[in-house]
């Protein structure tokens, strides 16, 4: 098997690119092995701190952030960073060419019951003529990423990446490395799988609840077949079940908040995971338009997200086009 590194060269990446994406690998280790030990080495249950987004911070939600910042700052080629777990930008090395975007444990909620969770990246390119002192230089859409991935930590711990050129999966082997263990992954267009927290129905767009509607009728209604549903908390895991075998993946916008145009964050979640699945053949959307397309105003700006395999997403694009054109044509 083709050791991470190995791959990287053959892909022909920019050698501070390459070294760069090794690096946040030996951070996800480290993380990885804080994981694996849990209870033994008190890293389970909640601080007494809030993060930015109002919401308690998970121990390792912490540690995990601080030893990613650890290695980010210290690298030579990252200008600057972004995170979840921050309320502004941290620098690092003003004369680096890279910014990197992410959130350090994505699905946390899960951490004290041991269910997946994962590191999510997406690195920018920096211009230093902007400086880092504010948000600015980060608000880029996601067409402008140059490589984006996650660390699944589960069963075993996987890096999914891509930098352009396709979607592949790495696992983490006993000596340390992450060997190539699939290449070149595509996600099946059509699907009977969906992902979606139903408790939150009641609080949907009409269009939104058509859809969903249609798909528990099943083979007796108008979709014609029977779906399965799958809700896992994790944007990390649902993303993975998609890659692996399809499906579509929904948080959408709902009345409780609706000054926020979501509740996942654009930068960290949206836009790696958008470049993930788009670069596996899948659509990747805000029930509206592309998410990669969105222009960020905020480094911590929310999105509603609908995405996975290729024709079910524009099915849904379909229900909000149509439905919406019917309420405002009753108004």
């Amino acid at each position: 098997m083709q050791l991470l590194s190995q791959f990287l060269r053959r892909e022909q990446l920019d050698e501070e690119l390459t070294d760069l994406i090794a690096t946040l690998m030996v951070a996800c280790k480290e993380i990885t092995l804080k994981l694996r030990q849990g209870a033994i080495s008190g890293v389970l249950g909640t601080t007494t701190d809030v993060n930015v987004q109002g919401e308690t911070q998970k121990k390792l939600d912490v540690i995990s952030n601080e030893i990613l910042k650890k290695y980010l700052q210290g690298h030579m080629t990252v200008a600057g960073l972004a995170s979840e777990e921050e309320s502004e930008p941290v620098l690092a090395n003003p004369n680096g060419k890279f910014l990197v975007v992410f959130d350090p444990l994505d699905g946390s909620s899960n951490i004290d019951i041991n269910v997946t969770v994962g590191t999510i990246f997406s690195i920018l390119e920096a211009n230093p003529a902007e400086g880092y002192h504010d948000e600015a230089p980060y608000l880029q859409n996601g067409r402008k990423q140059l490589a984006a991935g996650y660390v699944l930590y589960g069963p075993s711990a996987l890096l999914v990446l891509t930098t352009g050129n396709g979607v592949n999966m790495f696992t983490l082997s006993e000596t340390g490395d992450f060997l190539l263990t699939r290449e070149k992954v595509m996600i099946p267009e059509e699907t009977q799988e969906f992902a979606i927290n139903m408790s939150n129905y009641r609080h949907w767009e009409p269009a939104m609840r058509t859809y969903i509607d249609d798909l528990l009728e099943g083979v007796d209604g108008v979709r014609g077949k029977n779906y399965n549903m799958r809700w896992v908390a994790a944007m990390v895991a649902e993303i993975h079940r998609i890659l692996t075998r399809g499906g579509i993946f929904i948080y959408p916008w709902d009345t409780r908040v609706p000054q926020k145009p979501g509740k996942l964050r654009l930068m960290y979640e949206g836009n790696p995971m958008s470049m993930l699945i788009e670069q596996a053949g899948g659509l990747a959307t805000n029930c509206y338009s592309n998410i990669m397309d969105v222009e960020p105003q905020d480094i911590h700006e929310r999105v509603s997200v609908a995405l996975g395999s290729k024709a079910e997403v524009a099915t849904l694009l379909e229900y909000h086009q149509r439905i919406d054109s019917i309420i405002d044509n009753k108004h």
